[in-house]
């Protein structure tokens, strides 16, 4: 064969691919857009995908809610790979914030002149150089309706110290005066008696000598008093801080140079160097030149410490020599300490409510411990000369007073609930479970519904009555009721949380499929009278692939309303039987268990955004759902459609 013959084979294969592939484009386009073609004195068909299409844009309110779905969908089930969640996380002193996007913003008048800086809660209180007091954050507690952001009249004028507890302020004026404000119900501040609290020196209600106050420190639900003569006091809740009064009785006749507070203790450290807690509270500790420590008492005897810093849960204290030694409970005890360079040592240091922040000789900050919130990403580093932590925020301050960078904390999209967990991280997780277990459930009863529909259906006799008499037995079942109890005795045995949550989609899915099935049946009746099913079986075809090869698809449009319809009604029963306490159980988040969390008169009444947040995104999920479930069934209704 000559390259004539070849290159006409060639033509001929390339002529015959590019006509089958136009075939089968113009095929595809005809069964998905229907043809265009005007037949004269005939009615114009229409392919069933392209009535879909048609009769469902139509319906403004389908599109709506199809986009608003769509988005709902791809966000609970994108975001949480951005929006990290620890389960098993709490935070009292975040407790109950409403939404709010300025907790580490500083006023504007503190930036250029900034003298202190602390916060031990959801509200910091800044000291400018002038002593003018400020205070940003979540200041209002709703529950008594007081707001720290009120300042008094008599430190309007001005003070020389200030400092935030979890829900009190106090503030040593320029004339010596002592105030407080904010909560004092468990002798925060004040002299009148509280049970089981140490009430407030009676001393210290007058008016304090000129210039002989060193410290003033504020923790949860107590106070401290430092003088320049080593004289200190503590009052406040026993039951919140268990050792005051022995800090007391042990700082009495002491000279003492500074009180911290963590959550449950307080520490004080004496002008001689001495670290004081009236009792061994730290055991553990590490050491940034000896590493771990396995008493903390014993390894501070003949120590000097110069500073001490205290989070949540542990204190950080700064020895004569340089080196640094945190104890207390905290994870990852190789991690905790920050690496100085040669010659750097630290020359204070502060604490928050989860990490801690120095400054080092070479006018550098240092921060670690808990970094959930950036707090310890300090960017700006050089010409720093102090460095102040509030509770989740870091702050840093130049030679002249001016605020060079404040990271951490912002805030909260949707607030917190109870127990101080970001509402918008749980809403985003929880819609992901929710949203889950209802599609896992929605395919369950659809397979059960269709394989009992279908064959009860189309074989009829005997098998139509054993199938629909099993139908009959499980609709009788009082669905919610008999969830509940076979959630109940998966509670009593040891299976996973994982586990868990699959048997609660095997249950939702195997209890809920008898309408769908009843509605198949009676459609398969109609479909196997009709002239291709007859066809079907004097072309031998066998029984079974009548039935879901030919007679099934005919009546695809039924299930799939219903699996629409059916999706709403899962995440219904799920965020009920979550509501009810047999569902999912917390700390793993769903909308339903956001709810029951909520299910209070006082955070209905106070804390709105605790369950106003998760209903939302329920309600709005299941509305969409069932008008897209309307809208297909309207659509694909070919009597249904206007002319």
């Amino acid at each position: 064969m000559g390259k004539d013959g070849k290159r006409n084979i060639i033509k001929r294969v390339y002529e015959g691919t590019v006509s089958a592939m136009k075939t089968f484009f113009r095929w595809l386009r005809r069964t998905v857009l229907g043809s265009k073609t005007e037949w004269l004195g005939a009615e114009k068909i229409e392919s069933p995908s392209t009535l879909l299409r048609k009769n469902f844009l139509r319906k403004k309110s389908a599109v709506v809610a199809s986009v608003f779905f769509i988005g709902l969908f791809l966000f609970v089930f994108i975001a949480p790979s951005f929006v990290a969640l620890d389960v098993n996380y709490t935070d009292p002193l975040q407790q109950n914030v409403a939404p709010i996007y300025s907790l580490r913003k500083a006023p504007r008048g503190l930036k250029t002149d900034v003298k202190d800086i602390n916060g031990f809660s959801d509200f910091t209180v800044g000291l400018s150089g002038n002593g003018e007091v400020y205070v940003w954050g979540n200041t209002l507690n709703r529950l008594n309706g007081l707001d720290v952001a009120k300042i008094p009249s008599s430190v309007s004028s001005g003070a020389s110290f200030v400092a935030a507890g979890k829900d009190h302020v106090l503030a040593v004026t320029n004339e010596g005066e002592l105030v407080g404000w904010g909560d004092k119900s468990c002798g925060q501040y004040g002299t009148e008696p509280v049970l089981n609290a140490l009430s407030m020196p009676k001393a210290l209600e007058e008016r304090l000598p000129p210039n002989s106050v060193q410290g003033l420190s504020c923790g949860y639900q107590a106070s401290a008093l430092v003088f320049k003569d080593g004289s200190a006091y503590l009052w406040g809740n026993l039951n919140a801080v268990g050792n005051l009064a022995l800090l007391n009785e042990e700082l009495n006749g002491v000279s003492t140079q500074k009180i911290v507070f963590t959550n449950s203790a307080a520490v004080g450290l004496t002008k001689a160097g001495e670290i004081k807690t009236g009792t061994e509270i730290f055991r553990l500790a590490i050491s940034s030149k000896r590493g771990r420590i396995s008493s903390f008492n014993a390894y501070m005897v003949g120590r000097k410490a110069v500073d001490v810093a205290a989070d949540n849960k542990c204190i950080a204290v700064l020895l004569e020599d340089g080196e640094l030694v945190v104890a207390g409970a905290f994870e990852n005890a190789e991690d905790v300490l920050p690496i100085l360079e040669d010659g750097e040592r630290f020359l204070s240091v502060s604490g928050g409510t989860r990490h801690f922040v120095g400054v080092t000789n070479r006018g550098k900050a240092h921060a670690w411990g808990g970094n959930a919130y950036g707090q310890c990403e300090l960017k700006k580093q050089g010409g720093i000369t102090r460095v102040f932590a509030g509770s989740l925020q870091t702050y840093t301050v130049g030679e002249n007073g001016a605020l060079k960078e404040s990271v951490g904390l912002k805030g909260y999209l949707m607030g917190t609930d109870g127990r101080g967990r970001d509402v918008f991280a749980r809403i985003v997780h929880g819609g992901k479970m929710t949203l889950t277990i209802g599609a896992v459930a929605v395919i369950v009863s659809s397979l059960i519904a269709v394989l009992v529909g279908c064959v009860s259906g189309y074989f009829g006799g005997w098998v139509d009555l054993l199938l629909m008499r099993i139908t009959e037995i499980f609709s009788s079942i009082p669905f919610l009721p008999f969830a509940m109890l076979l959630s109940q005795i998966i509670k009593n045995y040891n299976v996973s949380e994982t586990m868990r949550i699959f048997i609660i989609m095997l249950i939702l899915g195997a209890l809920s499929w008898t309408g769908l099935a009843r509605m198949i049946r009676g459609q398969v009746l109609a479909e196997r009278e009709k002239e291709f099913v007859l066809a079907a079986r004097a072309m031998g075809v066998k029984e079974s692939k009548i039935a879901f090869k030919h007679v099934l698809p005919n009546v695809v449009s039924v299930i799939l309303v219903s699996m629409t319809l059916d999706f709403a009604g899962c995440l219904l029963t799920e965020s009920s039987l979550s509501y009810l306490g047999f569902g999912v159980q917390p700390p793993r988040p769903t909308w339903g268990n956001m709810l029951s969390g909520s299910n209070n008169s006082t955070v209905i009444q106070h804390y709105w955004w605790q369950w106003l947040f998760p209903a939302l995104f329920l309600s709005l999920a299941v509305i969409c759902i069932n008008v897209i479930g309307d809208a297909l069934r309207d659509a694909l209704d070919p009597k249904g459609e206007k002319n």
